[in-house]
């Protein structure tokens, strides 16, 4: 059954511009955050190779996006990773995680400077303990897009993110990429994991700040 409606061009009216407020679970992901103790375990040549990392997410709030009726609050990422023996960057990626109110679709878009990008989904209420989130190669909705040679060497099958929210404020991620590497005859799980403990409060969006200013340049009614 299609869920959508027959009006595809009319956007909503009564859009409140505080994202911050309106974030559902990703509300406790806003702000800056930071470990030393993350785990990657990927392939290489002699077989699987186990590194710990460092690493600092940043997630800042963005004004309300509408698609005609369909109503996103987000948060824009960037993921950085070195690790403890290196300077050089281990990883690095970029992104927006988005919620629907109406719906509780959640989205992560995932693009990362080796040629490969994605669109994973899930869903949640506002007040939801965990996240999990799949996109799986070939769909055309949440799919993975890949250069021609990742799609030769390391062809990525499918992508899940499960994000759990832990009791003392801080949150954790397990990352399980399945990736078909060439010459080999089993699939690969190439597996990330942390937690993470916040060093900086977030920023309101840009609309919100501009409002907020205006009023109090406005002063006292």
């Amino acid at each position: 059954m299609n869920p959508f409606p027959a009006d595809i061009f009319t956007e909503p009216t009564d859009v409140d511009p505080d994202t911050l407020a309106n974030l559902g679970p990703l509300r406790r992901l806003a702000g800056s955050w930071e470990a030393e103790k993350g785990v990657d375990l990927n392939p290489k040549a002699e077989g699987p190779e186990r590194r710990v990392f460092r690493e600092r997410i940043d997630f800042e709030p963005i004004d309300p996006q509408a698609n005609g009726p369909q109503l996103f609050y987000g948060l824009r990422y960037h993921i950085h990773i070195n690790t403890p023996e290196e300077d050089i960057t281990f990883h690095d990626q970029v992104g927006y995680w988005l919620w629907e109110p109406a719906t509780g679709l959640v989205l992560q878009t995932v693009a990362i400077p080796r040629g490969q990008v994605a669109i994973a989904s899930g869903q949640a209420s506002p007040d939801a303990p965990n996240l999990v989130l799949t996109a799986t190669r070939g769909q055309t909705e949440y799919g993975i897009c890949s250069t021609a040679f990742l799609e030769y060497a390391f062809r990525t099958d499918s992508y899940r993110i499960e994000i759990i929210f832990n009791p003392d404020g801080s949150w954790s991620y397990v990352t399980d990429t399945v990736l078909t590497v060439h010459g080999r005859t089993e699939p690969f799980m190439h597996r990330d994991r942390n937690t993470l403990h916040k060093v900086a409060e977030p920023q309101p969006n840009p609309l919100a700040r501009i409002l907020a200013a205006r009023k109090t340049d406005a002063g006292p009614a």
